[in-house]
């Protein structure tokens, strides 16, 4: 039978002293028993992994590298040589996985000072340079990128990426070397150190926006969600993880969609094929967002930006309305997790995206604005 999500409440457990209703500090055994339920589970489905509870009484699944397959990062540019060094300096001085090279695409850069520091960097035995000599299309870029690499595992960072947990490369290759794992993204932060994504719900702002936006670094959110690993169905190409092999199966990014939303594109179409996109608060970076390319703030852009997301909502327009990550009493008008009255729709739904065909291991297979 149908796996079905039935949006309602149907029981409410007693608020009284020492009830987990309370919180989990009520009951410190049960979190210990339910530690070992997961990492119980984790054993028996051959998945090596150990089970943490975190200072806010949830669960984090370590799992286990047990090996280290070679990740390219990809990195489109232009100018703007300050936030580039801070990303690739960042990068090489913080990141402790072992194997990895940093890609970066020269979309046209004139700068003196950028030019030079392509220059070096390409005298980092982990570096090299791309040129990409067309007009700016984030996609096109990276599909670019991409067809000129050979790593098993990609990186989409954008140049205003600053790393700040050293293993959060280790963190996002874990879940993306998973066979059923599409799409892993991190948790990002604004310089004042607010939350800018912790993950992507479709549908609110009418395509698709970040949650969590503007909570203070620690925060727990919703029902603790911005410090916990779990699906969505789409994050950020900001900070991207996959597998090639997946990038591939999808045939790559939408050339059709240069600047918006070509993240959320890509993450649906590879949900559809049958993966699960994960989000993990465990691997932690600055984004100074919007730095490089700029705002939405001319006629010219507010335009194109309207076309695409007008092709968006032709394209998808069901799967943003009904977001199988997000409960339909919550509101699409608000990436606060506030309800929505009244609510949006109350019938049963499947537990995720309709699918097309697929092998039934998917590993046999062979945009948010960022």
């Amino acid at each position: 039978p149908e796996i079905v999500h039935i949006p309602k409440v149907l029981y409410q457990w007693p608020a009284v002293a020492g009830s987990p209703a309370l919180g989990a500090a009520q009951n410190p055994y049960a979190l210990e028993a339910d530690r070992r339920a997961v990492e119980e589970h984790m054993a028996r489905t051959e998945r090596p992994a150990r089970v943490e509870v975190t200072d806010g009484g949830h669960y984090r699944v370590v799992h286990v590298l047990e090996r280290t397959p070679k990740v390219a990062i990809v990195i489109p540019t232009r100018d703007k040589v300050e936030l580039l060094r801070a990303c690739v300096d960042s990068i090489f001085a913080k990141t402790t996985y072992p194997d990895y090279e940093v890609v970066v695409v020269d979309n046209g850069s004139t700068g003196e000072e950028t030019l030079e520091y392509l220059r070096q960097i390409q005298q980092e035995k982990r570096a090299k340079v791309i040129d990409y000599a067309a007009p700016f299309n984030y996609s096109a870029i990276v599909n670019h990128a991409v067809r000129q690499v050979s790593a098993e595992m990609l990186c989409l960072l954008n140049n205003d990426i600053e790393v700040i947990t050293p293993q959060w490369l280790d963190e996002m290759v874990a879940h993306a070397l998973r066979p059923e794992v599409g799409v892993v993204g991190g948790m990002l932060y604004y310089p004042d150190n607010t939350i800018q994504h912790a993950g992507v719900i479709l549908g609110i702002g009418g395509v698709a926006g970040h949650v969590h936006g503007r909570l203070n670094m620690g925060s727990n959110g919703y029902l603790g969600r911005a410090r916990v690993a779990h699906n969505l169905s789409a994050v950020t190409g900001a900070c991207m993880m996959l597998r090639k092999q997946v990038f591939d199966e999808v045939e790559g990014m939408d050339e059709s969609l240069p600047v918006a939303f070509n993240d959320i594109d890509f993450c649906i179409r590879i949900k559809r094929r049958g993966y699960y996109n994960v989000w993990t608060p465990h691997a932690e970076l600055y984004h100074h967002e919007s730095a490089s390319r700029g705002l939405e703030d001319t006629p010219e852009k507010r335009t194109r930006f309207g076309l695409e997301a007008d092709r968006m909502k032709r394209k998808w327009g069901h799967y943003l309305r009904n977001d199988p990550a997000y409960n339909p009493n919550l509101s699409l008008d608000s990436c606060q997790f506030e309800l929505a009255f009244p609510p949006r729709d109350l019938r049963s739904r499947p537990a995720g995206f309709p699918s097309i065909p697929t092998p039934s291991n998917p590993s046999s297979i062979q945009g948010a604005v960022a």
